[in-house]
């Protein structure tokens, strides 16, 4: 199965399910056509494979009727020729920016928040120095190679923001929101190369794309009289393209943000949900060769809240961000103001997923 035929994968759905899938997206083929002269030809089998490859593309748009988000899938982008701006392998220049780190000692060069330090196994926290709210905090890895993680150090960096947010919230009972994000590398949008996540705790209400998120879940419980994550998840499980583990559900997003989006949901930030982040991590670090993303964590309220919360899951979404060496932005105007132009094929991400993920952990 690949993402070009979603189409008559959804037709030979079971009229349920199939009815399922219409209610929350659109699907639709485009075919796009083109006559390159004959000059051009040898450039395009070089780069594209053929030149009958070109000359007729089919496109597959998905969208999101719930939250409209959408994507526009060509895995033959995946094969454009993007310049590099630095030839070192990406491990290089981990190695030669290390040089100067201003994370290596974050005690004597990272301001602490007024509550002190949360001080885990292989992680520390410190007060962001440039705020985006006013709870927002680091949780700066022991390791400065953001790309060498465990399970350990991984299920460490989610447990030391977590006890942050708990202080935090103890501080500012008002303060309730929860977020963690960690953007890994250069091209997901680090100023800085060794490891780190980033905390954050919001007053007033949650921020804005996960309020907008809960606003459009319970829309939809108004209109169907169901979940819609456990429905997303239901039509994900159908096509193939998601699996559960010990409570954990795993689902390659079909209307992902960019390329090999992958969601977890869970009830709890538990330890089940912590590994399943860890392995999921690394089964597209070593089986995809994910070098730099996008991981976000959302959930309910720390405390009591006038808006309905009521089914919504802790969610989990990791994003790849493309090629650290390559000088093109993988965000543009499409993405910002239309929709997701998607080069990877979320079928075949799912089969490494399982294989991870199943009988062939990472």
């Amino acid at each position: 199965m690949t993402i070009t035929e979603l189409d008559k994968i959804v037709a030979s759905l079971p009229p349920q399910e199939k009815r399922l899938f219409h209610r929350i997206f659109h699907l639709s083929i485009a075919t796009g056509r083109l006559s390159p002269p004959p000059t051009m030809h040898p450039w395009i089998e070089e780069h594209f494979g053929s030149v009958e490859k070109v000359k007729e593309q089919r496109i597959v748009k998905v969208t999101n009727l719930i939250t409209f988000e959408g994507a526009l899938f060509n895995p033959l982008r995946s094969r454009r020729p993007i310049p590099a701006e630095d030839e070192l392998h990406v491990e290089a220049q981990i190695v030669e920016r290390s040089r100067e780190d201003l994370l290596q000692s974050p005690e004597e060069s990272t301001p602490e928040d007024l509550f002190g330090r949360v001080k885990g196994q292989s992680s520390i926290t410190a007060s962001n120095i440039a705020k985006y709210d006013g709870l927002h905090g680091m949780v700066i890895f022991e390791q400065h190679d953001p790309l060498r993680f465990s399970r350990e150090q991984i299920i460490d960096y989610l447990e030391t923001g977590w006890r942050w947010a708990q202080r935090a919230h103890a501080q500012d009972p008002s303060a309730k929101y929860y977020f963690f994000m960690w953007n890994c590398l250069w091209k997901a949008g680090a100023s800085l190369i060794h490891g780190h996540a980033q905390v954050m705790l919001g007053r007033d209400m949650h921020y804005a794309k996960i309020e907008g998120l809960r606003r459009a879940a319970l829309r939809y419980r108004a209109e169907y009289g169901s979940n819609y994550f456990d429905d997303l998840y239901r039509i994900h499980l159908s096509l193939g393209l998601a699996l559960e583990q010990e409570g954990t559900r795993v689902l390659i997003y079909l209307s992902p943000i960019k390329d090999k989006e992958v969601m977890l949901i869970a009830e709890h930030l538990d330890l089940p949900l912590k590994e399943g982040i860890y392995q999921v991590l690394a089964c597209l670090r070593d089986r995809l060769h994910l070098t730099s993303f996008n991981l976000a964590l959302s959930m309910p309220p720390l405390g009591e809240a006038e808006e309905d919360w009521g089914g919504f899951p802790v969610l989990v979404r990791i994003v790849d961000r493309g090629d650290p060496k390559t000088i093109a932005s993988d965000i543009g105007a499409m993405e910002l103001y239309a929709s997701s132009v998607i080069s990877s094929d979320p079928f075949e991400v799912a089969t490494l997923l399982k294989q991870c993920l199943g009988e062939e952990r990472c």
